[in-house]
């Protein structure tokens, strides 16, 4: 078996795809065979962990990718910068909380929950973005269809779920009632970012 069999039956595609640039690289660096060997599985744990993290945000269905380094703490002072540093750290997600942000429309909180939402994507968990607009309509439709159940382990099933423009429209009792059952099936299991 040559190392290209070798390499697709390991699927190793990153490492396949830049094999003879690293090779050439290990021979202008003189790189021994241990040196070498962790470049060459640095290179596919690289490419196969910027694969995973794509494919969580693509998943994610994220409004538009921020950080929170693009946050702009003067436009907003009033923002504890503490308190977000130890969000953008994640335990609230390894403990299953819940964040609130509660402000005026334009001060930032979609910002700030998109860009726990990309950290925590980036530490390897699943994520879901949606408005609460959103989300009650595929609620009452899954209701309609006789799958809400498939639906709310559907919505259980993201690590961190981010709900965007809760209190902006009002809510009947039967759709408070469908937001109430997610909220209570993904209690102590899963986070909610809420804004």
């Amino acid at each position: 078996m040559n190392l290209d069999q070798l390499l697709d039956r390991l699927k190793m595609d990153h490492l396949q795809a830049t094999l003879d640039t690293l090779c050439e690289h290990a021979s202008k660096k003189d790189l021994n065979y241990r040196e070498f060997l962790e470049q060459a599985l640095a290179q596919e744990w690289g490419g196969r962990h910027q694969k995973g993290l794509d494919t969580r945000l693509k998943q994610a269905r994220l409004p538009w990718i921020k950080t929170l380094e693009q946050f702009d703490f003067s436009f907003q002072p009033s923002i504890d910068r503490k308190l977000i540093r130890d969000l953008s750290g994640l335990g609230f997600v390894e403990r299953n909380e819940n964040v609130v942000l509660l402000g005026p429309p334009g001060v930032g909180k979609t910002h700030l929950a998109v860009a726990l939402g990309v950290k925590a994507a980036e530490a390897g968990h699943r994520v879901l973005f949606m408005t609460l607009d959103r989300l009650v309509s595929t609620l009452m439709k899954a209701r309609q269809e006789n799958r809400l159940d498939r639906q709310l382990q559907q919505l259980s099933y993201p690590k961190v779920l981010i709900l965007d423009e809760i209190g902006y429209l009002p809510m009947t009792r039967e759709e408070a009632s469908l937001f109430f059952r997610l909220i209570n099936r993904r209690y102590e299991r899963a986070c909610t970012i809420l804004t």
